[in-house]
């Protein structure tokens, strides 16, 4: 167990070096840096000494190897840097708005974990009869609906036209902050369920056909232990490696949503930085997205040794 543990940090490590400096090296084709910084009449300037200070600032002058070596020795002590267009410290940045995302994302995950798991036992349970039948329509009915599209009609029906929502982002106290994240968070969230359940679905169906729960039915356990003690517990592994993996990549489905509801989430922070290239904050944006994705997924398989200690050898 220590030995793949050290063999998972080891990879977890070389991933997020290789896509922080290949996003560094992606980001520095956009343009020269001292444009973004300055402005496009940088070249007319009359101040030779500012420029000097912000190539010495933002180090433009070494090689792209250095000048990412050095950043990243910076961002590993929690200094990130300054956004050009601001001049705002992209610690502070992502401290404003890396909360809210993560907020989402976890409401997001829960709320499906919610739906899906019940919804699946009963699905499995009852396949190919009448709710099965139904639950199968609508769950590829969400898978087909875009997050965007359900969103509008959820901030249409339940902010416009029922008023039980609020129209924008409100952290002024808890309460508040999770009412106005729980529509948001729904429609990841319904996305998600869907998937989950068919997953889950058809494994529970292989599951109810092994020989333990044949003898669990022999010797009268009760069908609410049968279904959700002894099928579920082996039922999920396939749901807990989709669900790490969705997680990580819930940012994805943040970006939009964050602007309909209008959220300053870092997913609309990464939308308007790539518009006004500022790509030291996209840069530690995607650092930390990356990072968050293989510490899940390093997660994910320690969880999955634990279900299956076959998985060990």
């Amino acid at each position: 167990m220590p030995a793949m543990i050290a063999k998972k940090l080891i990879g977890m490590v070389l991933v997020i070096l290789a896509v922080t400096f290949l996003t560094f090296a992606a980001m520095n084709t956009l343009g020269d840096p001292l444009v973004n910084i300055l402005g496009p009449q940088y070249e007319s300037t009359q101040e030779p000494e500012l420029i000097a200070q912000v190539k010495a600032d933002y180090n433009i002058d070494d090689p792209l190897p250095v000048r990412w070596a050095k950043w990243l020795g910076d961002a590993v002590q929690g200094d990130f840097g300054r956004s050009f267009s601001t001049q705002q410290s992209i610690s502070k940045i992502l401290a404003d708005k890396l909360p809210v995302t993560i907020k989402i994302m976890v409401f997001a995950q829960v709320i499906a974990v919610m739906i899906a798991i019940p919804w699946a036992v009963i699905a499995a349970s009852r396949a190919n009869k009448p709710f099965d039948n139904i639950s199968t329509g609508v769950s590829f009915g969400l898978l087909a609906l875009p997050n965007f599209a359900l969103a509008v009609i959820l901030l249409w029906l339940f902010v416009k036209k029922l008023g039980w929502f609020p129209s924008r982002y409100d952290p002024s106290s808890f309460g508040s902050e999770v009412w106005s994240l729980f529509l948001p968070s729904l429609t990841l969230g319904l996305g998600l369920a869907a998937a989950y359940q068919r997953l889950l679905r058809t494994d529970l169906i292989t599951t109810f056909q092994d020989d333990f729960i044949l003898m669990a039915k022999s010797k009268g356990v009760p069908r609410r232990r049968l279904l959700y003690v002894h099928a579920l517990r082996p039922s999920l592994l396939s749901l807990i490696t989709v669900l790490g993996i969705n997680t990580a990549g819930l940012i994805g489905g943040t970006i939009v949503l964050e602007t309909v509801f209008s959220i300053p989430g870092m997913g609309r922070e990464i939308v308007e930085a790539i518009i006004r290239d500022d790509f030291l904050v996209v840069l530690s944006m995607v650092a930390i997205i990356a990072s968050g994705f293989v510490v899940i997924n390093v997660a994910v398989d320690l969880i999955y040794s634990w279900l299956d200690p076959r998985i060990r050898e």
